[in-house]
């Protein structure tokens, strides 16, 4: 009888267990807590550095299996800022991002290669200036807790980065000798997990 009882007790344990087995969860970037940061070479001599302000997105995340899906993201090419107003305004000219006709940069992916238990890759689809082309995100997953104060909620922390050139997305002004080509990307975001 002893075993029985035992036997039903590890049977109602598993079964508890898989119930509360981690789910696919919807996170969305928080606004307040992300960068998106570009360089590029200035006349050989220095890069230049500039950032994103308008930057929003979202994706389908299982900590448990690691398990990555319907990744999107948008970004405001008006939003660029290299903290020089001339030079802003001739990069969201046609020469660069073409700001007026194409108004946003997106990337979609819908999963991701797991690397270890907290880097990987993601790889999609980058359009910019109207031109879709692959791109690979090397991420690192920071940290998954629930935030220490304010709202409390579930919040994963990542890092990533890729590169990218330019003239891949219709952009060759001044190639090669004034302004490079390739494009290095950082991007630092905080996700928040909804209910």
């Amino acid at each position: 009888m002893h075993r029985i009882a035992t036997a039903i007790c590890a049977a109602a344990a598993i079964t508890s267990a898989t119930q509360v087995r981690a789910e696919p969860a919807i996170w969305e970037i928080d606004p307040e807590h992300v960068a998106v940061a570009f360089s590029v070479m200035h006349i050989g001599y220095a890069k230049t550095l500039g950032r994103f302000t308008d930057v929003s997105g979202s994706f389908v995340y299982d900590p448990e299996t690691q398990e990555l899906g319907e990744v999107t993201a948008t970004i405001g090419t008006a939003s660029v800022n290299t903290d020089l107003e001339k030079r802003d305004n001739h990069v969201r000219s046609a020469d660069f991002l073409d700001a007026e006709a194409h108004p946003m940069i997106t990337f979609t992916a819908n999963g991701g290669t797991t690397l270890s238990d907290t880097t990987g890759q993601v790889t999609g689809d980058l359009t910019i200036r109207g031109v879709t082309q692959p791109v690979t995100l090397d991420v690192t997953l920071n940290r998954i807790a629930p935030y220490p104060f304010g709202h409390g909620k579930e919040t994963m922390g990542i890092s990533a980065t890729t590169s990218l050139l330019r003239s891949d997305f219709g952009s060759t002004y001044a190639l090669p000798e004034l302004v490079g080509d390739e494009i290095e990307i950082v991007l630092e975001f905080e996700a928040i997990r909804q209910e």
